[in-house]
């Protein structure tokens, strides 16, 4: 699947933004280089899982269903482990005197944003459930609510920040994950309804 701009520009930045903080006599003193170096080995994973993302969606009972990615898995689980970590660094080595407190500070809240990504990860994409077939399209969240647009609704498939949203005429609307294994399948499937449902409408207007 080809990467997306943002894949590219967001560890550039953050990779350039922690070095440049490393020749700031305030925080120069932080570990910005070793952060760096995990940034860069971070995203050399999420490469290696990018390029060899499913392309096909599941099939199961007559529906395609798309399925949380390793790219996701990594990152989910890896946030958390990492944050665990730093969160345990915290408790029980910041009470020494021999440890610098703003080091201390700046693990705190690498934890908390490093948990907060991971939920936030966990709670859009994993536990997410989102199935097609030739008549409807289902999302389901991992807090229960659940969305089911008609294809025959459908009006426009764009691209955001949060991944891809597949929106009807009633202005309501489904959000996926590019990053799911089948999510390009589903997102050329919605694109072909969705022009083929202004195309009708176009010719329904003129014979008007």
């Amino acid at each position: 699947m080809p990467l997306r701009w943002q894949e590219v520009a967001l560890p550039l930045v953050v990779i350039v933004t922690l070095l440049f903080l490393k020749h700031i006599p305030m925080t120069a003193g932080l570990p910005l280089a070793r952060a760096a170096g995990v940034v860069a080995f971070g995203y050399a994973a999420f490469l290696a899982l990018r390029l060899v993302q499913g392309e096909e969606a599941a099939s199961v009972d007559g529906w395609s269903q798309l399925r949380p990615s390793m790219v996701e898995y990594f990152a989910c689980y890896g946030a958390a482990a990492l944050a665990v970590v730093l969160m345990g660094a915290v408790v029980f080595i910041g009470g020494t005197r021999v440890v610098d407190p703003t080091q201390m500070i700046a693990a705190f809240i690498a934890a908390v944003l490093l948990g907060a990504g991971a939920l936030g990860i966990g709670l859009g994409g994993l536990f997410t459930k989102i199935r097609w077939n030739h008549t409807q399209l289902e999302h389901k969240t991992a807090l229960g609510r659940e969305t089911v647009l008609a294809w025959s609704d459908v009006r426009s498939v764009r691209p955001n920040w949060r991944g891809i949203t597949i929106a009807t005429h009633d202005a309501r609307r489904i959000t996926f994950s590019q990053f799911h294994s089948g999510a390009a399948q589903l997102a050329t499937h919605a694109t072909t309804r969705a022009r083929r449902n202004t195309e009708t409408a176009t010719k329904a207007f003129a014979a008007l």
